[in-house]
């Protein structure tokens, strides 16, 4: 059989309201998913065992080892589903790792949909999405990459919303930062409720000025204290604030990686490339995200 290929696009967090944590210890989420042009590549090819070989320019950051997500998903499907075709896995990362746009776990959903495809499973088949929540909490938002809202920890997935693509940047330091500690430093106990706000109404196929308008309303409560752990946070959206044209600059998920959005892509490539020429060594990409 032929080689199959996927793409494993960033995931942003377009706001990412924390409700409270749980008495099991999870955080309680609110938060609106898109997905940028800026991915990672996976390439599948039928074998008689499962294998995974990781290139690409930040290839040494993600890992190849046991613990990778891309065998931890397929091992969990396997686990699920008897006699599964599985084989090799080639994984091309471009995105930052430990950088809060989702890398591993869009990887991770990328190879249960080639292995899907393989075995002629559809993605909507519940062992599909119980091998994803049990790989990670990302994961089943990333099995069907389009603009959504994601509840509880991550396992509660509203429909696709449908609005057209939005121009945006990402820009991450270069700087890892750990989600655990993130979370550790908002400094809530088992049960206990935040009051920050409610999270703006979204609706489906909104137009971008209404969209805008909404998420202005929205927030990320972890860019308080991922700034304390690495300050670079701060200096990036600074800097992103400052672009012309910009209408929003927040961070996504956990950090470090945070994004500017616009109205138009031009606006969006010429921020791009102002931030690229002052800060050459951060990563910085112009996208659009849906």
């Amino acid at each position: 059989m032929s080689a199959r290929t996927a793409r494993a696009p960033a995931k942003i967090n377009l706001t990412l309201h924390v409700l409270g944590r749980r008495a099991d210890g999870y955080h309680e989420l609110e938060s609106l998913v898109a997905f940028a042009g800026a991915c990672d590549h996976l390439r599948f090819s039928p074998d008689a065992g499962l294998s995974l070989q990781v290139d690409g320019p930040t290839a040494g950051a993600a890992g190849a080892g046991h613990e990778n997500l891309v065998l931890r998903a397929a091992r969990n499907l396997q686990e699920r589903v008897a006699g599964l075709r599985v084989g090799a896995f080639r994984l091309t990362k471009y995105l930052p790792v430990a950088a809060g746009v989702g890398g591993g776990s869009s990887d991770a959903a990328a190879a249960l949909r080639l292995l899907a495809a393989e075995n002629g499973i559809g993605l909507d088949d519940p062992r599909v999405l119980e091998a994803a929540c049990a790989t990670g909490a990302d994961v089943p938002v990333c099995l069907d990459p389009h603009a959504r809202m994601m509840t509880g920890a991550g396992e509660t997935l509203g429909d696709s919303l449908g609005f057209a693509p939005v121009p945006a940047v990402l820009v991450n330091p270069r700087v890892a930062v750990e989600t655990r500690a993130v979370f550790a430093k908002l400094g809530l106990t088992a049960g206990q409720s935040c009051g920050f706000g409610k999270h703006p109404q979204i609706e489906g196929g909104m137009a971008h000025d209404a969209l805008i308008a909404a998420l202005k309303k929205g927030r990320n409560d972890l860019e308080d204290p991922a700034g304390v752990i690495a300050r670079e946070v701060m200096d990036v959206l600074a800097v992103l604030a400052a672009a012309r044209g910009v209408t929003i600059a927040r961070m996504s998920g956990s950090g470090a990686t945070c994004f500017a959005l616009f109205a138009e892509p031009r606006q969006a490539a010429r921020a791009a490339g102002t931030i690229r020429r002052g800060h050459p060594g951060w990563w910085v990409r112009p996208t659009l995200l849906r």
